[in-house]
């Protein structure tokens, strides 16, 4: 392998270097830093370590046995900081994190040769690799408190800022936590990244719980090195658009010493005052942005060699020497001897077995085990507990709404379960818009039920921190319209957790999102919308959509269970025209009401994830459904049976996985199948359950009736763009000819 000019340059600049007067190693490396030259040689390694994993990864993509070049070469200052912080503090790296790793690695007793093995698994993409076992290039480890995280820019940092809020919720509710008590999260990025909305999230949630008296640990390390792949940062740009309500400290990141010095500094600022801090970290970026990248098609040679005047890896090497250390033959020579050394690593881990199958490759995504989700779903608070939790126990009440069953389910897993969270817009001392959490701030207080700030990013990325550090979140977005600002905490972040670290960390969470339309009397788009394609199509994720008081509760309750049981991910689809809705065929029959079952027959109402429930026993259509579709499919069968057409309904409930089977098994009763769906006729349910009935061999006549392809108006206009119940009536007399 030809040596770029980052290696030679290495060669040239530490054979030049000087040596100075031998030092004691147990005294600072040099006047006024906190780094005694122990630590620098031991962190030298280790920089050296992560600077030849680079190397390694070109030459292994050159030879086709590595899939991933984007390296940390003039970011192996961050092994200060990580030196500066514990083993046991949660770490959330970005992908220039070698030096970082290595260092924990280090830190918590493992041989030198373990981190490397570990990278460079990860750039062979082995199936051996430790954490996400070949799916992706990840810096992650579960003994080493380093959560992976994706390649997405910056949308780690609202997750970030809830483990820092769940170390200090968790210590105040006297939980369990994966992390110490008096832990800090340390999340790192990059400059450009920092422009990214989810990093602006992450800063201004943090700053804004600062603001209001909250306790958030969070360090956010940016590791400025003027560069967005060919995009340059503005100098100062960093400094200047940092937040002002985090404290702020800056340090040059190719010295190692006062790199090591100032993020003492802001790591101790962090653990004492349990308070966010920002550190901001000047480095350089070397070898490119990854090994595909041609720096110089966009910048000049002059400035690639002021970037080598920099290198961290010749700063650290010269401060050794300086200090009579070590000598420049001596580490010229180690360099040599510990690049055969990773490069013959990097060949062991290339010849390592690779993930073969569709199925290798799924097997942690979304673990389904339906017998301990049943399980768990069937536990409840001992008696007393729910006597405290409610003024009359919800199955004294009478029939109940939708609103009212969900608000009872959510009563009774808070009283089962302190370390279920509820908190959203308006969701405390408001109750919710529709009054669905009524009641549960005064009974299970403002450290379980709280108003969030009105940003969907920062409530999801609270949750997902929450999640992963061993609380049950379950937050709510104020309406559909709004979970598409942030759906990338569920599709880049949520969904990929399990994924990427073969189970080792999960982020249980039960999102529920007031959905769809037909609002009486309130209206518009974005408190009307009926798009659930980008959901839906989430690897893994649960959708549930239940229409039926009985049914809202039961499967709130099955949701919490594969969240606890599994780490599943679930997005709650709540109806809004049904929160309240009270009668099915004429006013006043309160045929829409239910009872809200007992402890004692949680098992009889069990709702397993991915099970239909059917209404009638017609045997000429089966009308498939869901939502609001169910009553408007109810009262068209009613209809139509009564002209001698027997119809049975069969209400989806789950949107994903779908109830297949049961589909099927509904069609094949009639041999005709409508779809009434209240999504949109582009991108809309109806075509995933045309495609299950065809892929699994039903022959029958199939039609779809459903929403048109346009935004939902405001006022009577909505009619004419929303599925009906006339329409369903139609296009069932004409399935029946």
């Amino acid at each position: 392998m030809v040596r770029d000019a980052v290696e030679t340059h290495f060669a040239e600049a530490v054979g030049a270097l000087t040596p100075g007067p031998s030092r004691d190693p147990d005294l600072p490396v040099r006047p006024g830093t906190g780094l005694t030259g122990t630590r620098c040689r031991e962190l030298f390694a280790v920089q050296l370590g992560s600077r030849l994993l680079d190397v390694a990864a070109r030459l292994m993509r050159e030879r086709d046995e590595g899939f991933y070049t984007i390296g940390s070469s003039g970011h192996e200052g961050n092994a200060a900081v990580a030196a500066a912080l514990r083993v046991d503090d949660p770490a959330l790296l970005h992908y220039r994190s070698g030096a970082f790793y290595l260092t924990r690695s280090a830190q918590a007793g493992r041989l030198a040769e373990e981190g490397l093995r570990d990278v460079l698994l990860g750039i062979a993409a082995s199936a051996e690799e430790p954490i996400a076992g070949g799916r992706h290039k990840v810096f992650g480890h579960p003994g080493l408190a380093v959560i992976p995280q994706t390649s997405t820019i910056a949308s780690h940092l609202p997750r970030a800022v809830g483990v820092g809020f769940a170390i200090e919720r968790a210590r105040m509710l006297g939980l369990p936590s994966p992390w110490p008590g008096d832990a800090v999260a340390v999340c790192s990025f990059g400059d450009a990244s920092m422009n990214h909305a989810s990093a602006l999230t992450g800063l201004n949630t943090a700053a804004y719980g600062r603001f209001r008296g909250l306790q958030i640990p969070v360090l956010f390390v940016c590791e400025d090195n003027g560069l967005g792949i060919s995009v340059k940062t503005p100098p100062e740009w960093v400094a200047q658009a940092r937040h002002p309500l985090l404290e702020y400290f800056q340090a040059d990141g190719g010295d190692l010493a006062e790199t090591y010095d100032v993020a003492l500094r802001a790591v101790e600022h962090v653990r004492v005052n349990r308070a966010p801090a920002f550190l901001h970290l000047r480095t350089v970026r070397l070898m490119g942005h990854a090994g595909s990248d041609v720096e110089i098609g966009y910048r000049t040679r002059r400035e690639i060699a002021a970037d080598l005047d920099r290198d961290p890896l010749v700063r650290t090497a010269r401060l050794l020497v300086e200090a009579g250390l070590a000598a420049p033959d001596e580490l010229l020579a180690r360099y040599e001897a510990e690049r055969d050394h990773v490069l013959k690593l990097a060949s062991e881990c290339a010849r390592r077995p690779r993930l073969a199958t569709a199925a290798e490759v799924m097997a942690p995504l979304a673990p389904r085990r339906p017998e301990a989700v049943a399980a768990e779903a069937l536990r409840s608070a001992p008696a007393e507990a729910r006597e405290r939790a409610f003024a009359t126990l919800p199955e004294q009440e009478g029939r109940l709404t939708v609103a009212q069953a969900v608000n009872r389910a959510l009563a009774d897993a808070m009283a089962l379960d302190p370390g279920v969270l509820v908190f959203g817009e308006d969701v405390a001392r408001k109750g919710g818009v529709y009054g669905v959490t009524r009641g549960l701030l005064r009974r299970f207080g403002a450290e379980r039920v709280f108003d969030m700030l009105l940003d969907e990013q920062a409530i999801l990325g609270l949750a997902l921190g929450a999640g992963v550090s061993g609380l049950l979140p379950v937050p709510e977005i104020q309406y559909l319209a709004y979970l598409h600002n942030a759906l990338d905490q569920i599709r880049g972040e949520a969904s990929t957790m399990q994924f990427f670290s073969q189970g080792a960390y999960r982020n249980p969470l039960v999102v529920r999102v007031a959905s769809y339309a037909y609002q009486k009397g309130f209206g518009g788009h974005f408190h009307n919308d009926n798009s659930i394609a980008a959901l839906r199509d989430i690897p893994g994720v649960i959708v549930a959509s239940p229409a039926r008081p009985d049914d809202a509760a039961a499967m709130l309750r099955t949701c919490l269970a594969a969240a606890r049981a599994d780490g599943s991910v679930c997005v709650f689809l709540e109806p809004i025209a049904l929160y309240h809705t009270r009668d099915l065929f004429e006013e006043g029959d309160d045929g829409w009401l239910t009872p809200y079952a007992p402890p004692a027959r949680w098992d009889e109402t069990h709702v397993p994830v991915g099970r239909a429930r059917s209404y009638g026993d017609g045997r000429d259509l089966t009308i498939v459904t869901y939502g609001n579709g169910l009553r408007m499919s109810l009262r068209a069968a009613v209809k139509l049976t009564a002209e001698d057409m027997g119809c049975r309904v069969l209400d989806l409930r789950w949107l994903s996985p779908l109830p297949v089977d049961d589909l099927m098994r509904a069609a094949e009763l009639t041999g005709r199948v409508l779809i009434a769906d209240e999504t949109r006729h582009s991108g809309g349910v109806s075509e995933s359950v045309i495609a299950a009935l065809v892929d699994n061999g039903f022959r029958g006549p199939i039609a779809r009736v459903t929403s048109q392809d346009s935004f939902v108006p405001l006022g009577p206009a909505a009619d004419t763009v929303l599925l009906s119940e006339s329409d369903i009536e139609r296009a069932a007399r004409k399935l029946l000819g």
